[in-house]
């Protein structure tokens, strides 16, 4: 068990990443296997949180332990998923989606083409070629494919990711990696602060490119990158 005050800046905690995946409390439920009342107390401060309560989140909602308990670190952790060039081709080749797909939606699409004008067409339904069913990724995902070199090695050419579009553009998760798209263009990026507050700074994991500094003003559409499925082609 947590002290009082613990345990409110982990329920806050907990409420925030409620509001940004768009889950009532029944539904939060049923995804880790807690009781809806037990839930509820929990939410509540009517009964303290235990060990079990916040293990049963990080395993469930792959959310990171450490900020989840103290604020620290990020709030996901980039939880890489390796699958064979096999497996790639399954996943999109065997291409036809039934109306009952389950898991995670696969889309035929590169995070980092095309523009801003097509931002509302990125998840359309014509573009899914397949569906991942794998425990560490959220239905609630999007699986797209990201093009060049600038985030390796974190992410490699020709990589997927599984991201979730991000409800408030104001609350950033420092140092997260997101799809961002601005006016003419889309970047996979860390997402860092600015001295200046209506700024932001769009950080490369390779050193070879330069940062951009970005108006906040300026961003029309965020995804959060949650994992990373790199796609080895040894035999």
């Amino acid at each position: 068990m947590f002290e009082p005050e613990k345990n409110a800046e982990i329920i806050d905690r907990i409420k925030y990443l409620m509001r940004e995946m768009g889950l009532k409390q029944t539904q939060l439920s049923k995804r880790i296997g807690v009781d809806t009342s037990n839930l509820s107390k929990y939410m509540n401060a009517r009964m303290p949180l235990s060990e079990s309560f916040i293990n049963r989140l990080v395993v469930n909602m792959g959310v990171n332990k450490q900020w989840l308990i103290d604020g620290t670190d990020t709030p996901f952790e980039k939880t890489p998923v390796h699958i064979d060039s096999n497996q790639s081709q399954m996943m999109l080749l065997n291409g036809a989606v039934a109306a009952g797909g389950a898991g995670t939606p696969v889309y035929d699409i590169d995070a980092t083409a095309g523009t801003a004008d097509r931002r509302t067409e990125l998840f359309d339904n014509d573009h899914i070629v397949g569906w991942v069913n794998l425990p560490a990724i959220s239905p609630d995902c999007r699986i797209v494919r990201v093009s060049g070199d600038s985030m390796s090695p974190v992410i490699y050419n020709g990589d997927y990711v599984a991201v979730r579009k991000v409800a408030n553009m104001q609350q950033i998760f420092w140092g997260q990696i997101y799809i961002v798209t601005l006016e003419d263009f889309r970047v996979v990026k860390y997402v860092r602060r600015h001295t200046d507050p209506q700024m932001v700074v769009l950080r490369s994991e390779n050193p070879n490119y330069d940062d951009m500094e970005v108006l906040r003003s300026d961003i029309r559409d965020m995804l959060l990158v949650q994992h990373v499925m790199h796609v080895s082609t040894r035999l």
